[in-house]
């Protein structure tokens, strides 16, 4: 069928004519070549029928009393193809009677025109049905883009949909990663300000942790299980951290850094700093090295002034910096296996809360002779937990 911008166009329209009767072609096809119509005549059914699906004309005028088949099935199989079935047709015929023009519109006719005829009743009815149908396919014509806009906007919106999910996805991927590498307080700070990041705190603990003897027992490992240790010893270490709330800085190799205070000084946040290095110490006698033997930490504590700060412009880090955090990292590199070394001002502060004792004078690199401490245990009225399993605490009952 052509389309419906051809059809509107064209002139003029093309009419089929379908009657056994030569004469009543002949009349029929002159009244109508006479308006400009364009006419095709077919004198029995199956020539009607294949003209009908191969030319597609706009309207058909059908004979009812026609040889083999009637004008009544010629209709119904007109309307059952779908090359055909919207094309108007106009019975014409000598039978006059109401059952006669019923049943012409019961099998599909849109009009019915009695013989003899009346030439301006036939172009009126035609005039007509052809103004009609033309409206019919400018409807479907319109409902079919209305559809095919549908259609489409359907297919926009499941994108639009598909889209907003995936960047929900990724931006609680992204805020995932990000709280990850930073501190909870600083990822919000960083995603509402591009400026750099860099606080002052007075106090603050920093501990450093190492694993003695760690290269030589690597060079005797294979990388993947050298990883997957290493991750289950620090996965362990970051429970720990969690619990006490502190917040961890970075890993450097075997290292393990944690610092006490920030980026929201707390109170007490030191006496939590201490209590991570014993819970530690206890943590790490879960692990042992390719050879059976116990895996050891050297650990070292100092409490003072840093600065804080995000660096970085791809890989960003939450780092300290000052002379808290070189003595933090001297006292763990001065310490011995399984011990926690600490400042004179961390004894200080926590002497009646802790078991320490003396180490005397300690030459530090960059401070010469510092006194420091051993840092060995909770003092028996502060023991009210223990650590067991992979970092879990356990309540135990004050001691009075």
């Amino acid at each position: 069928m052509a389309n419906d911008s051809s059809y509107l166009d064209r002139n003029p329209h093309s009419i089929l004519i379908i009657d056994d009767q030569p004469d009543n072609l002949r009349v029929l096809a002159t009244i109508l070549e006479g308006a400009d119509y364009f006419v095709r005549k077919a004198v029995n059914s199956e020539f009607a029928l294949k003209t009908a699906a191969t030319t597609q004309p706009d309207l058909i005028l059908l004979d009812i009393n026609m040889p083999v088949i009637d004008g009544y099935e010629i209709c119904r199989q007109l309307k059952r193809q779908p090359q055909t079935q919207t094309i108007p047709v106009i019975f014409v015929s000598a039978l006059e009677s109401t059952t006669d023009k019923l049943r012409a519109f019961e099998v599909g006719g849109v009009d019915y025109i009695t013989k003899p005829f009346h030439i301006a009743e036939v172009l009126a009815r035609v005039n007509t049905q052809l103004r009609v149908y033309q409206l019919q396919r400018q409807l479907r014509s319109q409902t079919q883009a209305l559809q095919a806009q549908n259609t489409q906007l359907q297919l926009e919106i499941r994108e639009r949909h598909r889209v907003e999910v995936e960047l929900r996805q990724q931006r609680a991927e992204t805020e995932r990663l990000l709280t990850n590498m930073l501190p909870q307080m600083i990822a919000k700070r960083l995603k509402t300000n591009s400026h750099t990041i860099a606080e002052q705190f007075d106090e603050v603990g920093v501990l450093f942790a190492d694993l003695v003897g760690f290269s030589a027992t690597a060079a005797q490992m294979p990388a993947s299980q050298l990883v997957n240790l290493l991750n289950e010893i620090f996965s362990t270490f970051d429970s720990l951290v969690e619990q006490h709330g502190l917040e961890k800085i970075k890993t450097i190799g075997d290292a393990y850094m944690v610092a006490a205070g920030i980026p929201v000084p707390k109170t007490g946040s030191l006496e939590a700093i201490a209590h991570l290095a014993l819970d530690m110490q206890v943590a790490i006698g879960q692990f042992s090295r390719p050879d059976g033997s116990p895996f050891e930490l050297r650990i070292g504590l100092s409490v003072g002034p840093v600065i804080a700060g995000v660096i970085g412009l791809k890989k960003f880090a939450y780092d300290l910096w000052g002379n808290t955090v070189n003595v933090a990292s001297r006292m763990e590199s001065t310490s011995l296996p399984s011990k926690i070394q600490v400042t004179e001002e961390v004894y200080r502060q926590l002497k009646g809360q802790f078991a320490f004792s003396s180490r005397g004078q300690v030459p530090i690199r960059g401070l010469g002779s510092v006194k420091t401490y051993f840092l060995s245990d909770r003092l028996p009225s502060l023991s009210i937990y223990k650590v067991v399993g992979q970092g879990q605490l356990v309540p135990l009952v004050e001691n009075c």
